[in-house]
């Protein structure tokens, strides 16, 4: 394992700066506002922030207080952060970002996990922090070969925790991270106290025989207007990615569009615009992590390598006490869950999103802190 500190080459901030003002514009329908994507008018002025006064430097120091190592496993480079606490006996726990996220997501909760004490909790609900970066995505880099599917990325990352010798650990994550954090407690129940996830969606059908909450026939409806209105970017990724990495990786403004659109989609609902939702500067670090390391395309791949692979499919009911916690527009359906997952804890929340931990960074601590707590030894 080797240290690392994140230092972006001048030149590459200077290029990205110019490529923004250079940048060819469209045009808006008059009337349709967010609803055929992102309006140019309101992207024009993000961006143009982005250029002007967004300093990546700031971001970036606040990145490297954070202690960072890469290693290789399997061929491909990790990168994470790891941060212990400084209560001797706190539980090792895994956060896996999904995609558009990225390690940024995790900024807000990781003091108050680490070191409850300092921010008003209980010293007995310390973490010690693993917070990797998928492979292709952020600092562990474009992947370099395929097959780097949900699965293969649970074997890393079960991996990575024997390195540091974690040989009993929790596992937390939404989005992407909804699928891996399970995945470990599947492939490694005897090291995995308990997984925390939040805003999954199960894989297996809704039974029409249950009978469902006012909130779950919601939610049943969300999920299929995302089948629906939201599903293009997903069939891209899956069927395309490559042809789509080409535009993203040479246009900052596109990258922009493309992530910045599902921080509107998919963020509380009480929100007009994405930095209603989400601080601006925290949703431009997360946008610059993804076009410093040239990683649109790999992270695209992944959702490709996923779905041809078959391993979106929960498989076997995992036997780890599962905690699951719901935010405005997520789409979890209890007994559809329970299928799955051994779900001993359930949380639904009324502010909030799908980027939890930014948003809603004190709901989602407040969860892991109590579902972990019958947990520890």
């Amino acid at each position: 394992m080797q240290p690392f500190t994140i230092d972006i080459p001048q030149a590459d901030l200077d290029d990205l700066r110019d490529r923004i003002a250079r940048a060819r514009w469209t045009t808006d329908l008059p009337g349709v506002g967010w609803s055929r994507g992102v309006p140019a008018s309101y992207l024009k002025s993000l961006a143009e922030y982005w250029r002007d006064h967004y300093d990546w430097r700031v971001h970036e120091r606040e990145l490297n207080k954070y202690p960072q190592f890469t290693t290789e496993i399997d061929g491909q480079t990790i990168h994470f952060l790891h941060v212990r606490s400084p209560e001797p006996d706190a539980l090792p726990l895994l956060l896996t970002h999904g995609w558009p996220g990225s390690i940024v997501e995790f900024l807000d909760v990781i003091g108050p996990l680490t070191d409850p004490a300092a921010h008003g909790g209980d010293r007995a609900d310390a973490f010690h922090l693993v917070i990797p970066s998928i492979p292709g995505s952020g600092f562990s880099g474009p992947t370099t070969e395929p097959g780097w599917d949900t699965n293969r990325v649970t074997r890393a990352f079960a991996a990575l925790m024997d390195r540091l010798g974690y040989d009993r650990y929790g596992a937390q994550g939404g989005d992407t991270g909804a699928v891996i954090s399970p995945g470990l407690g599947r492939l490694n129940p005897d090291k995995v106290v308990g997984v925390h996830v939040n805003g999954p969606t199960a894989f297996g059908p809704v039974d029409p025989a249950v009978e469902l909450t006012d909130a779950e026939r919601a939610r049943l409806e969300r999920l299929e207007y995302m089948r629906t209105e939201q599903s293009g970017y997903a069939m891209i990724q899956i069927t395309r990615p490559q042809t789509l990495a080409h535009a993203l990786h040479d246009s900052p403004v596109g990258q922009l569009a493309w992530i910045v659109e599902k921080f509107k989609e998919w963020t509380d609902p009480a929100a007009d615009l994405p930095e209603d939702a989400v601080d601006r500067d925290r949703l431009l670090t997360d946008v610059t992590l993804y076009w410093l390391t040239g990683t649109a395309g790999s992270s695209a791949n992944s959702y490709y390598e996923t779905a041809h692979a078959g391993a979106w499919s929960a498989g076997e009911k995992s036997v780890v006490p599962t905690g699951v916690a719901v935010f405005p527009l997520d789409t979890s359906i209890r007994h559809a869950l329970d299928r799955e997952h051994s779900v001993v804890h359930w949380s639904e929340f009324d502010r909030g999103g799908h980027f939890a931990a930014m948003e809603a960074p004190d709901l989602l601590v407040q969860d892991v802190r109590a579902f972990f707590r019958g947990l520890r030894p």
